[in-house]
């Protein structure tokens, strides 16, 4: 085929691509006349390729009819995690914990500035069998953030926190000091801080390269866990050191 025969067909092809780059790298969600602009396309044909991006799965709107990345990336991201295979090496770990403390038990890490949980055992309980797969946590106010920020995996605030019970540590000194103390004893604890009535207890999980790449916690309603929460802190700890080592290194003892 001449190339005089294919230039068109290029041309689209460079046209659609300018398109899809230009939403995903942009900060936020792109209108209609933002795409028309930044790509320098006629209306008629921005339209028409906006259409054919949108059928394919590459770019879809938002509620407010601007343009994002299509579920194509989002399926593409999903089956290419890396964290799959963390979260299927840890399933017997954290399936063994809540067997041992009949409580819920979790599985964190960092993607940006911020925790995000990626596996939940729930609890034998009734009562504490929240799915907070699909909740923001503040990382100051959880113990699974708290792990993360004093390894740090994330970095420590520099500004006041929000409040979100009057237990949450709001200073950024006084969380510092916290997450000191749970450098050294193993274990981040957290009692009632992120919701009154709820604790939380996690430890961290190194790599095959010795650094921080995961939160491993336990969390129930907090007349259960008082008085149990160091208990649970160190056998929380016996189980990241085997998921450690499951993973390619063994933590050293009291900096794991």
């Amino acid at each position: 085929m001449s190339e005089t025969a294919t230039a068109p067909g290029t041309r689209a092809v460079d046209r659609a691509a300018d398109l899809v780059s230009t939403v995903v790298r942009a900060d936020e969600p792109m209108t209609f006349a933002d795409l028309q602009d930044a790509c320098g396309l006629a209306k008629s044909t921005t339209s028409r390729m906006l259409t054919a991006l949108e059928r394919s799965g590459l770019l879809e709107r938002d509620a407010a009819g601007s343009y994002v990345a299509g579920s194509l990336f989002w399926l593409y991201a999903a089956r290419h995690d890396p964290w799959e295979e963390l979260v299927r090496l840890a399933r017997p770990t954290m399936d063994a914990i809540g067997e041992d403390t009949h409580e819920s038990v979790h599985l964190s890490v960092a993607r940006g500035d911020r925790a995000v949980q990626v596996a939940q055992v729930d609890s034998t309980y009734l009562l504490g069998t929240r799915d907070w797969t699909e909740v923001e946590v503040p990382t100051h106010c959880s113990a699974l953030g708290k792990v993360l920020l004093a390894w740090g995996v994330l970095a420590l605030p520099v500004r006041p926190l929000a409040a979100l019970t009057e237990a949450t540590i709001t200073d950024p000194q006084a969380l510092r000091t916290d997450c000191e103390h749970a450098r050294r004893r193993g274990w981040a604890v957290t009692v009632d801080e992120l919701e009154v009535g709820l604790s939380g207890v996690a430890v961290p999980v190194s790599g095959p390269h010795g650094d921080v790449v995961a939160a491993l916690g336990v969390s129930g309603p907090t007349p259960r866990l008082e008085g149990r929460l160091d208990d649970v802190g160190r056998h929380l700890l016996e189980r990241s050191v085997q998921l450690s080592t499951l993973l390619g290194r063994t933590p050293k003892e009291g900096v794991a």
